[in-house]
């Protein structure tokens, strides 16, 4: 009996360390290079054999060998990142039959990593207690929230920051999926250098995001193709704000949904501040993609409508116009000219006057 029970802790084991292994960001820094030895990207956490990379100019990689004494992995380069449709409309299609009554807008997220911080604005980059990284999850979520989209965003602490921190943000995932929200989002912030992650957008310095998927779960496809649909969205309206797509070992909590993503913004040696104005940009681009960019929809009914009530103004304006110079006048022909100048001298005054004659 002792021995079945031994074997059966071993077994146990053996099933649980490729999971936590994958699912810890190690201290150290994993450089992915290409068949030439051309640096790639990095980040703070393993590698392994049969992960995926989507480069910024949508290139797909899948590493071919590790050498874990240099913290180096070798990719092959498998050409054009191809984009599975159907796996993001399947999930789509799913959820607008199952919401059909509902018609809220809703988004979940929560930080697994409780303790990352920003070591210029925060002072370091742990922190037991009001960790940046929910700065830069609230200010996310008050962009998304700006766009009418209803946002709830866990202030549970997961820590400490080992293995098994996402074993305990799994139950609050858990309760997600009964929401059956349209995404559920992990924030995270990398643990690279700075110019990793360091980047301008429309003129402003801001921060790169880098989209995290995990491979070993029954809703990879529906994961990544949820991602590069982020990445393409932000590369036409935001270039340089994505900075790629990494699918590693692991599964994230993400076999749970399949619109799941983890969102790190920036790095722990980069401002805060500029993860924060990532935010407004990630939110446009997470607004877009899963409700076809509602905020910008609504701006332009309200444009709409606007445009409206003056085109009607316009027009009650010019049928009284019209009556008052054929009262002046007593007659059709002196009417029109009456008119004509008073409808030029309106126009003028709602929109502006042309150019100057002169």
């Amino acid at each position: 009996m002792k021995r079945f029970l031994l074997c059966l802790l071993a077994a146990l084991a053996l099933l649980v360390a490729p999971r936590a292994l994958a699912e810890n960001d190690g201290d150290c820094v994993y450089t992915l290079v290409n068949a030439d030895g051309e640096v790639l990207t990095r980040r703070a956490g393993r590698m392994y054999v049969d992960d995926e990379y989507i480069s910024t100019d949508d290139r797909l990689y899948r590493v071919a060998f590790v050498d874990d004494a240099r913290c180096v992995a070798t990719a092959e380069d498998l050409g054009a990142a191809t984009l599975d449709e159907a796996a993001f409309a399947a999930f789509q299609s799913a959820r607008a039959e199952e919401n059909a009554d509902d018609g809220e807008k809703r988004i979940c997220m929560y930080s697994t990593h409780s303790d990352e911080s920003y070591v210029p604005s925060d002072g370091a980059s742990s922190l037991w207690k009001n960790a940046g990284i929910y700065d830069v999850g609230d200010a996310l979520k008050g962009n998304l929230e700006a766009r009418g989209i209803t946002v709830e965003y866990s202030d549970k602490s997961f820590l400490p920051h080992d293995a098994d921190a996402y074993n305990r943000s799994r139950s609050t995932v858990e309760e997600y999926v009964k929401q059956m929200p349209d995404a559920i989002i992990d924030i995270h912030r990398d643990g690279v250098d700075a110019e990793e992650y360091e980047t301008e957008v429309d003129g402003e310095d801001t921060s790169m995001v880098r989209l995290f998927v995990g491979r070993s779960n029954q809703n990879a496809a529906e994961n990544k193709a949820f991602a590069q649909r982020l990445k393409a969205a932000a590369d036409e309206a935001y270039p340089g704000l994505i900075k790629d797509i990494f699918i590693g070992k692991g599964n994230y909590n993400q076999e749970l949904y399949p619109q799941a993503i983890l969102l790190e913004f920036g790095t722990y040696e980069i401002e805060k501040e500029k993860a924060i104005s990532a935010t407004e940009y990630m939110a446009d681009v997470i607004d877009e993609v899963l409700f076809g960019g509602s905020a910008q929809a609504a701006t332009g009914e309200k444009n709409g409508s606007a445009a409206k009530g003056i085109a009607w103004a316009v027009g009650v304006a010019a049928v009284l116009a019209a009556i008052y110079a054929l009262a002046a006048t007593g007659k059709l022909g002196p009417a029109w000219t009456k008119f004509k100048r008073g409808a030029q001298e309106m126009g003028a005054g709602l929109f502006g006057r042309g150019k100057d004659p002169h």
